[in-house]
């Protein structure tokens, strides 16, 4: 895949140290046209499948190959419609697919998506995979996890440091494929990025096992790839008893 210059870019995924198989999926899109690069930039996707070793592996893969596609075929809009409607059809794509192997029932993944358009960021999100911005010396997570303890500590019955190591922080509350319906988390307007800026997409398996001034360290003074690297050695390290995914982008 051919990487345009205007950002540095490093993508890494690990099966963990518990687990046989890697349900997370992830991937970077770009145009192969200049001319559809300058209307659509760059689409960066992370996905974490849930549902059992087949299902999980489906699920996540249909999420991030039917968003790719949905985005790189779109006409009219902008880059905030596009991840949308990718992620609706997603959800019913794995939908679909579940009723045709009743096997897999329960399968579904969590999504997020990032497009990068003239600096400027849009993004969609369903489920606990996260999205930060990290900008000099300070970080900033993007997403908000659906999940059972986020709905604790809005409703102020947590702290938001107990949710970080609450044994049922993986519960989640939505996720494509799962319910009838699927509501993405995506601003209306988009994030205005900086040069300097660096963006980490994640599954649960990395930041459930990080805090976030680890991963802020782990940027300062590294390529992209090095980050990757230090971020997944790490989780490995404390154990890795989930798959361990991360993209990482850096805005020149």
């Amino acid at each position: 895949m051919r990487v345009r210059p205007g950002v540095e870019l490093a993508g890494l995924s690990d099966v963990g140290c518990q687990r046989e198989n890697n349900e997370d999926r992830y991937s970077y899109w770009e145009p192969a046209g200049d001319s559809e690069f300058l209307r659509k930039g760059r689409l960066a996707i992370v996905a974490d499948g849930m549902g059992g070793y087949e299902g999980g592996q489906e699920a996540s893969r249909i999420a991030v190959e039917v968003i790719e596609e949905v985005y790189a075929s779109a006409f009219d809009g902008d880059p905030r419609s596009w991840l949308l409607q990718g992620f609706q059809t997603a959800h019913h794509r794995i939908q679909d697919y579940a009723a045709k192997y009743p096997d897999l029932q329960g399968m579904g993944t969590t999504c997020t998506a990032m497009a990068l358009l003239d600096h400027q960021l849009y993004f969609a999100h369903v489920g606990d995979s996260r999205l930060y911005l990290l900008r000099g010396p300070s970080i900033s997570r993007l997403t908000h996890d659906h999940s059972y303890v986020s709905r604790l500590v809005q409703n102020g019955v947590l702290r938001a440091e107990e949710a970080e190591s609450h044994p049922q922080r993986h519960i989640l509350t939505a996720a494509l494929g799962a319910g009838n319906n699927v509501t993405p988390d995506s601003p209306a307007q988009p994030v205005a990025l900086e040069a300097g800026d660096v963006l980490v997409l994640c599954t649960d398996g990395l930041w459930s096992l990080l805090s976030e001034a680890e991963i802020q360290s782990a940027v300062v003074g590294k390529t992209a790839a090095e980050i990757c690297d230090t971020l997944v050695h790490t989780a490995r390290k404390r154990g890795g008893p989930d798959n361990i995914t991360v993209q990482v982008v850096r805005i020149n």
